[in-house]
Formats: structure tokens, sequence, C-alpha cells
């Protein structure tokens, strides 16, 4: 399948000037170690794979006492390979089994800037936030790879006309026609089923679209493996057990009226001070996205963000699907009621993230809440997200008579267009991933 990372990947590739390691992270399964290894294969003349939970030898090594041109040295005899040779590349697997490794990145890029390394690793953010070597601040070049975005999604459903399509119409403020845009809106739902996990994308296209036959248990299992692999990095069981908390509580937390992560849905008489390492472990590990709480949307909004309000989205709207027990009939049908509007939320907020955005909203101090606010050229943009087709958008309102922005975005299911007297921007769910 096609990924965008294979983009940054080439352009790290392609950098003369800055030939530092590359570490890329992202949330389990979401597909890391099959594009690095599809890139290293197709890019580089001469290529080794590692994997550091199969290799106890290497990480035996750099636990040792040998200088650090020893450990290089003694690396290429247990690879029977010469990294200095042209146009070659390692790619190191779970190299989180090994924390001094990660700190000896920094010597590759200052002793052997010539070696080409990636590395990656499941649950390697929450690693390397609690390591106990120091980290190569400045010697290593970061990646952040999400799941599927929807476009990436059409691609691997061989939709690649109907990508054209929506690009067109969303660059010249076209409308997609009923048969198109009832199409693209069919898809949106497919997406919602299986989420931006590959392998769960790949199970939908091999079943060509038959629903019967796609495999549900697939995000189940990536479910069960997230809490399986937890084991191996936190402290204790009491850690343990307060994370699970904190994601299991997360679907009720989304449909929550204050807006806002409430602690006294983990838990009875839960407290900040007692959940706060596991949110930020669950955040660490790419699990769940944090949306912060704007009161003031000025320019930075890291400047004006209220630090004890937020929301927490999880990192794949398939996921989030999984965990609520939502009947694949149930979403095709569009018979979600009022949770539609949740899951419609979270879509979007994983869409933007893959874009880059980091996540903000602004909520008064009444009923009034935008869903996103987007930092761009034009200023802050304000965005809010209808499940349905609905064009009451009271909270914009609210919002556009305080702040005037520039314009203004609904998403929706209703197709794209442009009102020159509210200055709102429709586009459709499915287009999303264009912003």
């Amino acid at each position: 399948m096609q990924r965008k990372i294979y983009k940054e990947l080439l352009l790290w590739k392609e950098t003369e000037i800055n030939k530092k390691p590359l570490m890329v992270l992202g949330v389990r399964q979401s597909g890391k170690t099959y594009i690095i290894n599809e890139f290293c294969q197709n890019e580089y003349k001469n290529y080794i794979y590692v994997n550091l939970f199969e290799q106890d030898d290497i990480v035996e090594l750099y636990n040792s006492n040998l200088t650090s041109d020893e450990k290089y040295n003694r690396l290429k005899i247990l690879l029977n390979f010469d990294l200095d040779q042209e146009d070659s590349i390692l790619f190191i697997d779970e190299i989180q089994e090994s924390e001094k490794l990660i700190s000896e990145l920094k010597y590759f890029c200052e002793k052997h800037n010539n070696v080409r390394i990636i590395c990656a690793g499941s649950l390697l953010g929450v690693k390397l936030k609690r390591s106990k070597f120091s980290f190569p601040v400045g010697k290593v070049k970061m990646l952040s790879m999400y799941p599927m975005d929807f476009e990436e999604f059409l691609r691997a459903m061989g939709q690649d006309i109907l990508i054209d399509c929506i690009k067109n119409c969303y660059q010249n403020n076209k409308q997609m026609g009923i048969p198109t845009h009832e199409k693209a809106l069919n898809l949106y739902r497919t997406y919602l089923i299986t989420g931006g996990m590959p392998e769960s994308v790949e199970s939908m296209v091999n079943c060509q679209s038959d629903y019967i036959k796609y495999d549900k248990s697939i995000l189940k299992d990536i479910l069960s493996s997230y809490f399986k692999d937890m084991d191996k990095y936190v402290t204790n069981e009491s850690e343990a057990l307060k994370i699970t908390r904190v994601y299991n509580s997360l679907p009720s937390q989304l449909s929550n009226l204050s807006q806002k992560f409430q602690y006294s849905l983990v838990s009875k008489d839960a407290r900040a001070r007692e959940y706060a390492i596991s949110i930020d472990w669950l955040e660490a590990s790419n699990m769940v996205i944090r949306a912060k709480c704007v009161k003031t949307p000025e320019i930075p909004l890291e400047g004006f963000i209220d630090i004890e309000t937020f929301k927490l989205y999880l990192s794949d709207i398939g996921i989030l699907n999984n965990l609520v027990k939502l009947s694949i009939e149930d979403i095709l049908n569009d018979n979600i009621s009022l949770y539609k509007g949740i899951i419609a939320e979270n879509y979007v907020a994983n869409q933007l993230v893959c874009n880059g955005y980091d996540l903000y909203y602004w909520k008064n101090n009444a009923t009034a809440e935008v869903d996103f606010l987007l930092y761009t050229k034009e200023g802050i943009i304000p965005v809010e997200v209808k499940a349905g087709d609905s064009t009451q958008s009271k909270s914009l309102n609210v919002y556009n008579e305080l702040y005037h922005p520039k314009f203004s975005i609904r998403i929706s299911t209703k197709d794209f267009g442009y009102n020159p007297d509210t200055k709102i921007k429709s586009i459709p769910l499915y287009a999303t991933f264009l912003l």
C-alpha cells in the first residue's frame, strides 16, 4: 500500500547536509516496519534489517563497557555487513530494547555520518520518555507516522480517480454532484469500519468490500495487543490498571457534555495527580491525541491554552468504533444516532493530525464550543464538525461574531460550497484530508 511518509523518507535520503540517523515514531500496528522495509529495499543497494527482539547479542554488545569505536567495529562483525560501504542502510527495529544503543546514535551522527540508519519500535515514544540514558538531542531526526488517512485508504481501495475528483472540487469550490458525492460518503463510512490500520484496510481490500468477509477480529486483536505490550513498559500493575481505566473511559469522555476530559469518569473520586502519568503514557505511546482548550483564539494558540481543560481522542477511528462495539451494519446504515457526532469529530481529529496540525478547540464560559482551531497562513480558522447535513452552527456564529476570522469551515455530509454572507466554507467529511 502507498503511504505518504515514503516521500518524507526520500527527502531524508536525499539530504546531503544532514546525515542524522532517522527515528520513526508511531502507534503500534500503523505500518512502520512495512513501509521502512519497502523504502530500504527500493532505495538502497545494500540493506540489512535488525530486530532487537531477536538479536540479544547486539543488545548485550551495547550494554558492555567497550568504547564506542569498539562497539561499532564489533557491530559490523555481528551483522557481517560493512556499514561504511556506499549506498548502504541499516534498519534497527524494536530499538527500544536497547537504551544504550539509542544513546549511541549520537556517535553514529558525529563519527560515522556516512552511515544511513533508520530506527523504529513498539511503544518507542514511551521508552524515550522514561529512558535512564540521555537521548541524543539534535543528533537524530524524528518522524511521526500515523494510521492511514482517508486519502491513503481511498488509494488502497483503487479509488485514484475519485481522489482526483475530490481534490479538483476542493480547489475550485465545485460540487461533486449527487452520485459521486454519495459514493464518497459510502467509502467514508467504510473507512469508519476499517480505520487506518493497514492490516484492517488490507482485509477490506482483499474481500472487495464484501462486509461479510471482512475480518472483524483484526482491530479487536490490535486493541488486545496494545494492552499486552503495556506490561513491558509500565513500572507496576497499579500503573497498568490506571492506564487501562483511562483508555476505557475515552468513549464516554468524548460524549461528555462538559466538552473536556473528566477524571471522575475514570474512577470515582479520581484526581488529576493520580492519572496524569497514565495520560502521559498513552500520549507517548501515540494511542491517544490531546486537543487543548483555548479561551482566547490568538496567535500563538499555545500561549492561550487552559492547561486544565483538554480532550483526548483515540488515534484511529476504527479502534474507537471497535472499542464501543459498533456493528458494521449500524455504521453502513448510518444508524448511530447521538454518538454519530462523536465519531465524526474523532475522525476529523485523526485526519488533521496526519496533516501535521496540533489540535486545539475553543470553548467559552457559556455553552458555545468550536471543535477545532487551525493555525494557518490566513490566521486562526475555526472548524465545526457535523455528522449529518445540518446547517445550524450556533457556536460557530458566536465565535465569528466575537473574533471575525477571514472565513470558517463546516465539515459535514453536505457537498462542497461557500456562503459569502456567513463566510462559511462547506467541506464534506471525506475531503478533510485536504485541509
